[in-house]
This record gives structure tokens, C-alpha cells and sequence, in this order.
């Protein structure tokens, strides 16, 4: 009998075609506001502090900003995972290092309808303290330079003897990814891959991700 599968994905640039942090950033925000991000591309600040600085800068009225979320393409091909995976009971797990404030905002009703567990930091905005994360700190996958561990969910699943089918696209991706099963994988995540020969397989949207897990 096959082990069972599991789905752990990735949201911003997987689920979602960008970040959110790419995409406020570019539209809302000034190069000093980026100034925490570079500290941690140097190695100065967390991944979750230097996110979290630069977020609480996001100043405009929480209606604007929800409408902006709004727009942000979605692959809408993972609703079709989604209902797939709710058919045939395979846990789907969506784990993001942003936070569940503007991933509610896009797909809550998938989320709730489809019983997916959102592995993720909670975030609460206001105007005058901008988009503020809280790390979950009594989660079995805290993770303190992250917020969240992908690697820990990855690794909690194949533990319980499930196979792990892991999708994503950036630096908090690649752990996960040398830990799971079979592995999709898109830009700075893919070139990771590559780099480490770790298998992928091919990944333009969350259909080849159906097709794989109707197949085997």
C-alpha cells in the first residue's frame, strides 16, 4: 500500500503570481522604508524583523490597502488542488514566512471551505501603526528568524509517515524543499534546486501539481 500524500505549498509567488511584499513595496513604499530589508540581505536583521519593519510603513487607509490586495493575481488553478485534495482527504497545508492578513483577504473562503491548515504569523493593520506580524510563538512550527517553520511542517508530515509534495519560489522554500518528497519549484527556489540537484518537477501553475497527484 502507498503512503499517503500531503501538500505543503508556499503563497506569495506560488499561489500568488508575486509577493505582497514585492508588490507593496513598489507601489507604497519609499527606498528608506526598505532600509530593514537590505539589513537582512546583509545579514543584520531575521527575515521576520526585517518584514515586520517594513510592513508597520505600509501608512495608508486600511480600505485603499484592501483594495489593493484585491488586485494581486491569484493561480486559480490551486482552487482546483484545493477541492481535489478535500476529496481525496490529502492534507493540504499552505505555510507562508508573510502573514494570514492579506491571505485571508485573497482566498479565505478556499481556505475554510476546503479545510486547509494555514501555517502562517497573524497580522492586524491600522493606519497608524502600519501592517504589524505576531510571530505564533506556541505553534509546534515557530520558527524565531522566520516566524514560521516550512521545514518543521515538512518534516512533521514525514514523520507521521505521510510522502510530502512541497511547492514554492523563494529563500525560506529551499529547506522545506531538500526535506520533502517530490518538490515543485519556480525562480530563486528553482535555480536552489538546480544548484543542489535537487529534483523538481515541472511547475507552470498548480495544474501540473493536480496532474501529478491524479497520476500517482
Amino acid at each position: 500500500m502507498k503512503p499517503q500524500k500531503a501538500l505543503v505549498t508556499d503563497f506569495d509567488g506560488t499561489i500568488s503570481e508575486d509577493d505582497f511584499f514585492a508588490l507593496v513595496a513598489k507601489r507604497y513604499l519609499s527606498a528608506k522604508d526598505l532600509e530593514p530589508w537590505q539589513r537582512y540581505m546583509d545579514g543584520q536583521l531575521s527575515h521576520f524583523d526585517a518584514l515586520n519593519k517594513v510592513f508597520s510603513r505600509i501608512r495608508i487607509p486600511e480600505q485603499e490597502l484592501i483594495s489593493f490586495i484585491k488586485t494581486i493575481p491569484l493561480d486559480y488553478t490551486f482552487e482546483e488542488v484545493a477541492e481535489y485534495c478535500a476529496d481525496k482527504h490529502i492534507p493540504l497545508y499552505i505555510c507562508s514566512a508573510g502573514c494570514d492578513y492579506y491571505i485571508n483577504i485573497l482566498i479565505e473562503k478556499i481556505i475554510t471551505s476546503k479545510h486547509i491548515n494555514l501555517i502562517t504569523n497573524h497580522g492586524t493593520y491600522s493606519q497608524s501603526r502600519g501592517l504589524v506580524m505576531e510571530a505564533p510563538r506556541e505553534s509546534l512550527f515557530y520558527d524565531l528568524k522566520v516566524g514560521i517553520s516550512k521545514a518543521g511542517v515538512v518534516s512533521h508530515l514525514l514523520s507521521q509517515g505521510f510522502e510530502v509534495v512541497f511547492c514554492g519560489d523563494g529563500p525560506p522554500d529551499v529547506r522545506p524543499a531538500q526535506l520533502a518528497t517530490t518538490v515543485f519549484a519556480k525562480k530563486y527556489l528553482l535555480d536552489k534546486c538546480v544548484e543542489s540537484n535537487i529534483i523538481t518537477r515541472p511547475f507552470h501553475s498548480f495544474r501540473d501539481v493536480l496532474r501529478y497527484l491524479k497520476e500517482v
